[in-house]
């Protein structure tokens, strides 16, 4: 576990930042930078699948996903839980599976199932009494209190703010460690979010990079998630390297990086990947093996 997380954990409360992560690649590069933390994100797991994030990925699909997360970056895992995919029963399911996995923290959304990303059009929240329960029942099923519980609430965009105000107080009262207001499009999203909630002295967490992470610290957020920070790239760049694969016939490879970058082409991947560590644990049961 980081330093800086376990002392988040002990109610120091230092800000984190987390890079969003979707597979064991995106997540050993993380690992590999020196994040203290990372967040599975939903929307990148169900792009990895083939599917938008509209609630098709399912508890088992996701829970996997946490456990090749948590062991592939060795950091602590903010994990995307959606609505925990049914009642209180299934909240309950849901957060002994991703507490087994290894996920040092998840979010629970006030959505109506099937959810829908929260910057997406359409959303629809359940009763604030109803989610209530459900983050009470998630704090009950825990395994001790290392685990943090985030409530997430979507109503901005389907009640406003004097029901997401609210609702972050019912689920605060309910037992969540954190809240979540997401769907944070602009800036003055984001101001009524600091003066609202932080300014509260409510512990919340904000999902978007209208600001930088020193300012989100200084606003006040506990934590700040960065939730497209690796899978849109990537897309980006799968799609571009494949749309000239298509139109010329030939693989280009990537172009020599600049002198001050900070890593080789291929190389690097293989190295992150712990190519040259498994090559050394074969050469020394190798040599224990070697006749005298």
């Amino acid at each position: 576990m980081s330093t800086a997380w376990a002392s988040w954990r002990a109610g120091e409360r230092s800000f984190i930042l987390a890079p969003g992560v979707y597979d064991g690649l995106s997540a050993k590069v993380a690992g590999s930078i020196g994040f203290d933390a990372v967040y599975m994100t939903g929307y990148g797991v169900a792009a990895s699948l083939g599917y938008p994030d509209v609630g098709l990925t399912t508890l088992s699909e996701m829970a996997a996903k946490v456990a090749t997360v948590a062991e592939a970056s060795g950091l602590p895992v903010i994990a995307d839980a959606d609505t925990g995919y049914g009642n209180v029963l299934n909240v309950q399911r849901t957060v002994r599976a991703y507490q087994r996995a290894g996920a040092a923290a998840l979010h629970l959304e006030d959505q109506v199932f099937p959810k829908k990303c929260g910057f997406f059009e359409g959303k629809r929240v359940i009763p604030a009494a109803e989610h209530a329960q459900k983050i009470r029942a998630a704090c009950d099923a825990r395994d001790g209190t290392d685990l943090v519980i985030i409530a997430r609430t979507d109503a901005l965009a389907v009640t406003g703010w004097s029901d997401v105000e609210d609702r972050v107080h019912a689920y605060r009262e309910a037992g969540a460690d954190v809240v979540f207001v997401d769907g944070i499009k602009t800036r003055d999203d984001l101001d009524n979010y600091i003066a609202r909630i932080v300014g509260a002295g409510v512990p919340a967490l904000y999902n978007g990079a209208l600001i930088p992470a020193a300012e989100a610290e200084d606003a006040g957020f506990a934590i700040q998630i960065l939730a497209g920070a690796s899978f849109v790239p990537a897309f980006a760049a799968i799609y571009d390297a494949l749309i000239q694969v298509h139109a010329s016939g030939e693989l280009h490879r990537p172009a020599v990086p600049a002198a001050d970058s900070q890593v080789t082409p291929r190389q690097s991947i293989t190295d992150i990947l712990g190519l040259p560590e498994i090559y050394e644990t074969e050469r020394r049961y190798q040599e224990a093996d070697s006749p005298v």
